[in-house]
């Protein structure tokens, strides 16, 4: 069976359990579940369905379970690891201490001519769904997400590219 991972808008430790995660998977017919960190990564084998028969019988499985909704953006294992393998950002000149965001979305989305910038923050590149964004520490006001949600709203979700790593590696 291939392997996915799911990325869930707003899920944190204080509002999901991720035992209780992983159970409603599991009872939603998901094999070989893991949770990845606590901010709703999950990554699971799954008969291959489109990506958006996927997303729909996760929300259903996590409203079973939990009786809850959190949106859902599942991608195949595979094409997170061709997109680390490819690294998006590597064209670009980033700053020793810049951070290295992936946003995730349901449909490609349009965005005015690249770089997007906010301060310290910068939208880099676009591919299919997904965003690439940049930025540096130091503010106190999340300038990146302002950025992320001015250019595409807020049917998305952002994870850091160490977060990705690990669950395409999960």
């Amino acid at each position: 069976m291939p392997r996915y991972v799911a990325f869930l808008r707003g899920v944190m430790p204080t509002n999901c359990r991720m035992a209780d995660l992983r159970a409603a998977f599991e009872a939603g017919g998901f094999a070989n579940v893991k949770t990845v960190l606590a901010s709703g990564n999950v990554a699971f084998d799954a008969r291959q369905a489109p990506v958006a028969t996927l997303e729909r019988k996760v929300e259903a499985a996590i409203v079973a379970g939990l009786g809850r909704t959190f949106e859902t953006f599942v991608r195949p294992n595979d094409m997170l690891q061709a997109m680390l393998d490819r690294d998006p950002f590597a064209p670009f000149r980033l700053p020793a201490d810049a951070k290295r965001v992936v946003t995730f979305l349901r449909t490609p989305p349009v965005v005015p001519k690249l770089p997007l910038v906010l301060n310290e923050a910068r939208i880099v590149a676009v591919e299919g769904c997904e965003l690439f964004t940049t930025y540096q520490r130091g503010a106190e006001t999340p300038d990146f997400m302002k950025l992320i949600e001015q250019a595409v709203g807020k049917q998305q979700t952002t994870r850091t590219w160490d977060t990705v790593r690990k669950c395409a590696q999960a």
